[in-house]
């Protein structure tokens, strides 16, 4: 063991304990850092971070509290850990979910930097203090790291990606389209027996941002571990990825069209040639999602159990797309999806649909919404159809108002 000076009474052996478990990028060593203030290093079998990567060391306590990485610019993200059989961990806090566009504004506020207005500014450094009370938690999902890490200015993207890892601590949005096929089974489910929850969208959970359903598959633990130690070893794995992907020194490249932007101009646009009411398009708009939805449709009802008989049944009834309206997130971008369709000459960009996938979901499970107006108007309109409760706005200032309203009307125990 290495010696390090300390002051105070020295502890017996039967005391000592490890306090620190790290890895040190710089000296290429494993380190367990004891209660006496002694260390053990073991050098790594093989280097544990890429030459892109701006990591430097990552630690945690055997309590597994949380974790801090350490950037090799001398900078710190303290992230929360996942509990193990603990399925929720919000404890109270509301969940404030942040569109790309004011997260610019808030790390800008946070980097010391210009931009916006004074009310706007005066917002981001409430909602900081917000969450250094632990009152709030801002979740980041895996639309957050694509916008940012494809950005080119590197500094610019260290500093963003740097500000939204800080600030959100570990905390997530589920993947949306993980997100509808869990409401989809529950939904299924139910029509066999009652209960049962949707897994939290707004979590700690190892790969909450990146599923399954996208191709994702995540590293096993070793066959020895234990239940809790192959818990642990995927939430170390998982929060290390997402903070060393979001610090990568080289931009991520924008993938390829998924063909969202082309498929709903072409149905916007014949959409505006036909004739009849408001209502009569809707039903057009339903039966073109209940197309766009079918495999989803079939692999969530098998696996909640419905035969081929009861799934037909299902499909049988008046308008089943419309019976969807109650699920959480698919709900509201059903209702996002209307608004776009029947506003006559509406043009697509591509990022109109990941926008509108990630901001429904968020309005389903997240307490407060800040997104622009254009986004912003059709989601508030839809929460408003299905009466829902998430408040939804434009600007920090007008979100960070209704917050303080919450705080205030929450009873105090």
């Amino acid at each position: 063991m290495a010696g390090v000076e300390h002051d105070g009474p020295m502890e017996s052996a039967g005391d000592l304990s490890v306090v620190m478990v790290m890895v040190d990028r710089d000296s290429e060593t494993f380190v367990l850092a004891r209660s006496d203030g002694k260390e053990a290093r073991f050098p790594l079998k093989a280097p544990m971070f890429e030459p892109s990567s701006l990591l430097s060391r990552i630690a945690y306590p055997p309590t597994f509290e949380g974790l801090v990485a350490e950037t090799c610019k001398g900078d710190s993200i303290v992230f929360e850990l996942p509990g193990f059989g603990q399925a929720e961990q919000l404890d109270g806090r509301l969940a404030v979910y942040l569109d790309q566009n004011k997260w610019r504004l808030v790390s800008d506020v946070l980097q010391g930097q210009g931009g916006g207005g004074a009310a706007d500014r005066a917002a981001a450094r409430r909602l900081m203090g917000w969450l250094a009370e632990r009152r709030i938690v801002l979740p980041l999902s895996a639309g957050h790291y694509y916008e940012t890490t494809k950005w080119s200015d590197a500094e610019g993207r260290y500093c963003l990606g740097l500000s939204m890892l800080q600030l959100s601590g570990g905390w997530q949005l589920r993947d949306p389209l993980q997100v509808w096929r869990d409401e989809l089974r529950l939904m299924f489910r139910e029509r066999i027996e009652s209960g049962g929850t949707v897994p939290p969208v707004v979590t700690l959970a190892s790969n909450g941002v990146h599923s399954a359903v996208r191709g994702y598959v995540p590293s096993q633990p070793p066959a020895d571990f234990s239940p809790r130690e192959a818990f642990q070893y995927g939430a170390l794995l998982s929060a290390t990825t997402l903070i060393d992907l979001m610090l990568d020194s080289e931009a991520g490249e924008r993938g390829p069209e998924a063909g969202w932007t082309a498929a709903n101009q072409r149905f916007s646009d014949w959409l505006d040639t036909q004739d009849g009411d408001a209502q009569k398009k809707r039903k057009a708009i339903d039966a073109w999602l209940f197309r766009d939805l079918h495999k989803e449709l079939a692999e969530e009802s098998y696996a909640a159990g419905l035969t081929a008989v009861q799934l037909q049944e299902w499909g049988s009834v008046s308008r089943p797309v419309q019976g969807m309206s109650v699920l959480p997130a698919w709900g509201l971008y059903r209702e996002m999806m209307h608004e776009r369709h029947l506003n006559r000459g509406t043009k697509w960009n591509p990022n109109d649909v990941i926008d509108m996938v990630y901001l429904s979901c968020a309005a389903g499970y997240a307490d407060f919404v800040v997104c622009e107006r254009q986004m912003r108007e059709p989601l508030a309109r839809g929460i408003n159809r299905l009466g829902r409760r998430t408040q939804v706005f434009r600007s920090l200032t007008e979100a960070v108002l209704a917050i303080e309203m919450a705080f205030d009307e929450t009873p105090t125990s």
